[in-house]
């Protein structure tokens, strides 16, 4: 199979963009480790040297075993690609001997507020937030959706779900703090509601909301009101 030049390519076609754009994930091997290399030669694009070598070396796993004599070996590729590539896949390994990040469990909103109380608790503006859950309704990541002011604070369900979306969460537990200390329980209800038919429409479920006090809170699910 022949690789185009990677100028030839339109800008929306060429990996360095589309990573851009598309993310990571959506790439495939050669398209990254055509990033890696930068360049191609008078005889191979980078995506014809990145096709070489995963030919050459069967797979990554083999790729990452090689020395950096070995890689050097393939035309094009010489020592100061084949460091690059070397350093690239020795992080990959690094990264996977990592041990597992352990990550909270939401079971309770008392496990919420343990999360997210000292935090909130005296902040002088309202602030929106979401804890992202995966499937085991394990925390994978605490988001800022809006920042308000004393007692006010715009969500939009677009800017929430775009995020849970990019994430990959199965389900959302709203946050808010009242600065204020005036409750709006009318106002969350409605935006809650709101948010939770989004949701459904999308399918990430909205799990609760919980409002924040000065160590105090109200979860609406509890309540009965979501």
């Amino acid at each position: 199979m022949t690789y185009p030049v990677m100028r030839e390519l339109p800008p929306e076609q060429r990996p360095r963009e589309r990573m851009l754009k598309e993310g990571a994930a959506n790439l495939s091997d050669i398209d990254l480790l055509a990033i890696m290399l930068r360049t191609g030669t008078a005889r191979a694009s980078a995506m014809e040297l990145a096709a070489e070598l995963l030919g050459r070396f069967r797979d990554l796993r083999a790729l990452a075993q090689a020395t950096i004599e070995e890689l050097s070996e393939l035309k094009g590729v010489g020592p100061a690609k084949a460091v690059q590539v070397k350093a690239a896949l020795e992080l990959g390994k690094r990264l996977a001997a990592l041990p597992a990040e352990e990550r909270p469990v939401i079971r309770c909103p008392e496990d919420v507020c343990a999360l997210v109380m000292e935090d909130l608790r005296d902040r002088d503006r309202e602030y929106f937030q979401a804890l992202l859950l995966n499937t085991k309704n394990q925390v994978l990541a605490r988001e800022t959706i809006s920042i308000g002011t004393l007692n006010s604070s715009m969500v939009h369900p677009r800017e929430l779900f775009k995020i849970a979306i990019r994430r990959s969460a199965a389900s959302v537990i709203l946050v808010h703090n009242h600065p204020s200390g005036t409750p709006r329980q009318a106002e969350d209800i409605s935006l809650t509601k709101r948010l939770v038919e989004a949701g459904e429409i999308i399918g990430i479920d909205v799990l609760d909301h919980i409002v924040i006090g000065d160590n105090r809170f109200t979860s609406l699910k509890s309540k009965g009101l979501i």
